[in-house]
């Protein structure tokens, strides 16, 4: 973990009586904050502390230590004076390490961005700044969003918080295990294929991966660029919609954001009601090799959800077997071309070890990524090359239409789509390193919903019989975000009722 300058401060004796970290969502932190009764500064020191106690857990690349208490003491500041306070005042936050805040590291855990420095801000980073929210460092994560785990990391891999025997999902695996663990209030992430909601369903928190477009990807650092979205990790939903509002639409930096208008989520959440609800359960997402203890946290809570009126309704996605291949051929293709820039030659990393141009490129590239990335650039390169072209990816845009077509088809008959967020709970480190299409099966029933560019969450259902968090999914139509947000927010309250 680097630590942006030392932790050489000492604790402040006010408001120390109030433990941060004990409140339930940001709405009851916010009105500590705006009734003087904690400071801004008590608040970021007290996550701060967490930080550097839990070092160990490998959660963050880059803590903003005095940056992160400036930034406090300026919102103090601004409180006293009696300026109106941002909708998103005093949030403490972490921010996925492949988004790009201006003056801090951006290394996306690869050795060859090891020492680059972002020289702009994120379009997202900029709307929540401009809501006074406060950051307290990059989070670690699969390098370059490649990976479900979060072992594919050039700085190691970061524990479950609830077995650290085990991974915490990836590639978002730092984001969500920073909130899990009280590290953060709230976290950014990024979903490729379910790089949000994978981990967040591992780490029993909320994950939300909005439609594609829905928020800007400038300043994002590209995977695949057609499937790439900035989502939100939280305890609770209304924490998502919130952060969710500040940093959804349009943005003329960003030619895939949508004009689409931006709701109010949170109004939008209270008008959800679960009784009439139609509720679809395709046969796909409880195949017999799905875990056990997964498929039985999960049809509970189905039941749960039929009790309170909603409507169960069987439904088949028949083309589901070919997710996994179509986005691995599709994303890899699109990771060859947006990875190419990374060469020794413009920016980050730099063989030593080089005779000529050819060799420092080549040299350049085989230090400084990770096996697994490495892996992505040959295939993606190989589905592009001429003669496999119409074979491999031409062929996989034609399936991925399809997958439009079925779930929207789909999604003209029920409400929502509803199923396992992962086909297993957390799995050991290091169990899947060796078999790589063994580890992409984790993201089976993630894949679809970012294939078809629609909303979808997961939302903690349970434990299983070895105490293990189980994630539920929810898949929407586009720009539904509030219904899944509603739907799932009625989910974490029959639980704690």
């Amino acid at each position: 973990m680097r630590i942006a300058s030392s932790f050489g401060y000492i604790r402040s004796q006010q408001f120390i009586e109030i433990r941060v970290v004990h409140f339930s969502s940001y709405q009851n932190l916010r009105k500590s904050l705006l009734d003087r009764e904690i400071s801004c500064e008590a608040a970021v020191l007290e996550y701060l502390e967490r930080i550097r106690e839990n070092q160990h857990r490998n959660v963050y690349i880059t803590v903003f230590n005095d940056g992160a208490l400036e930034r406090a003491r300026e919102l103090d500041r601004k409180l006293e004076a009696g300026l109106s306070p941002g909708r998103l005042f005093g949030l403490p936050m972490a921010i996925k390490d492949n988004l790009s805040v201006k003056g801090s590291p951006l290394t996306c855990a690869s050795g060859i961005l090891s020492n680059y420095t972002a020289v702009y801000n994120a379009t997202a980073v900029e709307r929540l700044l401009a809501e006074d929210a406060v950051f307290l460092g990059k989070v670690n994560m699969d390098e370059f969003a490649m990976g479900s785990s979060n072992e594919n990391s050039a700085f190691g891999p970061v524990p479950n918080p609830y077995d650290e025997s085990r991974v915490p999902g990836g590639s978002s695996g730092g984001s969500a295990a920073a909130v899990a663990g009280d590290l953060a209030m709230v976290a950014l992430g990024s979903d490729t294929g379910g790089s949000v909601r994978q981990p967040a369903g591992f780490c029993n928190v909320v994950g939300l991966k909005p439609t594609y477009g829905r928020i800007s990807r400038y300043g994002l650092v590209a995977f695949g660029s057609s499937f790439d979205q900035i989502g939100v990790l939280s305890k609770n939903c209304d924490d998502a919609a919130l952060v969710l509002n500040v940093i959804a639409g349009k943005d003329e930096a960003d030619t895939t954001s949508s004009h689409h208008a931006v709701p109010d989520y949170a109004r939008e959440m209270d008008t959800v009601s679960i009784k009439g609800l139609k509720i679809g359960i395709p046969k796909e997402y409880f195949p017999e090799s799905l875990d056990q203890g997964v498929a039985s946290v999960v049809r509970n809570r189905l039941d749960e959800l039929q009790e309170a009126g909603a409507e169960l309704v069987a439904i088949t996605l028949p083309e589901s077997d070919y997710a996994i291949a179509a986005y691995y051929i599709l994303t890899t293709a699109e990771a060859s071309s947006n990875l190419a820039r990374f060469d020794g030659a413009r920016y980050g990393y730099r063989s030593a070890d080089a005779e000529d141009l050819g060799h420092m490129y080549v040299n350049s590239r085989t230090e400084g990524f990770g096996s697994e990335v490495q892996r992505r650039i040959m295939l993606g390169t190989y589905v592009l090359s001429a003669g496999y072209y119409d074979t491999y990816y031409k062929k996989a845009q034609q399936v991925r239409r399809v997958f439009l077509n079925r779930y929207q088809e789909a999604l003209n008959k029920v409400d929502i789509i509803a199923g396992p967020t992962s086909p297993f709970p957390p799995f050991g480190i290091g169990d899947k390193m060796d078999d790589p299409l063994e580890m992409y099966l984790a993201d089976v029933f993630t894949v679809p919903a970012s294939i078809a560019g629609m909303p979808a969450i997961s939302v903690p259902a349970g434990f299983d019989g070895s105490g293990l968090p189980v994630g539920l999914q929810l898949i929407g139509d586009f720009f539904d975000e509030g219904k899944l947000l509603g739907v799932a927010r009625k989910i974490q309250k029959m639980q704690k009722g």
